[in-house]
């Protein structure tokens, strides 16, 4: 079978191949219906583990041209390909109550966000998270699992969050050009630092 991320788009669209009804389609799946609504409305919605294993099994057991029907819908369009041509890959790493922070350089203020890195053809986002987290502060972790991806509301590139664990490691800032600090800062005060607006959804859901 194809990997697929499973966002609330994704499941919408695997309705949509099915040719389901709300209704049907969580009885399909064995949820509550307020659950595909919230599909619908929240597209960046990333399901819980055992929905998302639900809609694997919905995807396997499917006809080949359900399979066909999914594929072209979740299938960009060459216009979607070119704005997107540009991923990085941004770890949220997670130290007991902590969370880790860089302070980058703009051209007009200092910005706190995660730790980040563009993701090359052919690279894995994974390890891109957590190569540029120890070359950026020195902290090793590791990837627990990924939290969906968006178009960057603010520099358009597409946008991949993975949680990640840490393992070992000061925090330092190794990349004075980029960085003017680095910080472990508690979950509860994340908001303190990027406002809630600009957080991807499922970060703040992942640190609650």
């Amino acid at each position: 079978m194809d990997v697929v991320t499973w966002t609330g788009r994704t499941a919408c669209a695997l309705q949509q191949a099915l040719r389901m009804t709300n209704d049907d389609f969580a009885d399909h799946l064995g949820v509550a219906v307020r659950t595909v609504a919230n599909w619908h409305s929240s597209p960046d919605t990333v399901p819980r583990t055992e929905i998302q294993a639900a809609l694997d099994t919905a995807y396997e057991r499917s006809t080949p041209s359900v399979q066909r029907r999914f594929s072209i819908l979740t299938r960009p369009s060459p216009a979607a390909m070119e704005a997107q041509a540009l991923r990085v890959a941004i770890a949220v790493v997670v130290r007991g109550d902590e969370v880790l922070l860089v302070c980058r350089r703009g051209s007009d203020a200092l910005t706190w966000q995660f730790p980040a890195g563009v993701v090359k053809p052919g690279a894995s986002p994974a390890v891109v998270a957590v190569e540029e987290t120890q070359a950026e502060t020195g902290v090793r972790c590791t990837v627990r699992e990924p939290l969906g991806s968006r178009i960057h509301p603010v520099t358009g590139v597409v946008a991949e969050y993975l949680a990640c664990d840490y393992l070992m490691g000061e925090a330092t800032n190794r990349d004075q050009i980029e960085n003017a600090d680095v910080a472990w800062v508690p979950r509860a005060a994340l908001t303190r630092f990027i406002p809630e607006q600009s957080i991807y959804p499922p970060i703040l859901e992942a640190l609650a």
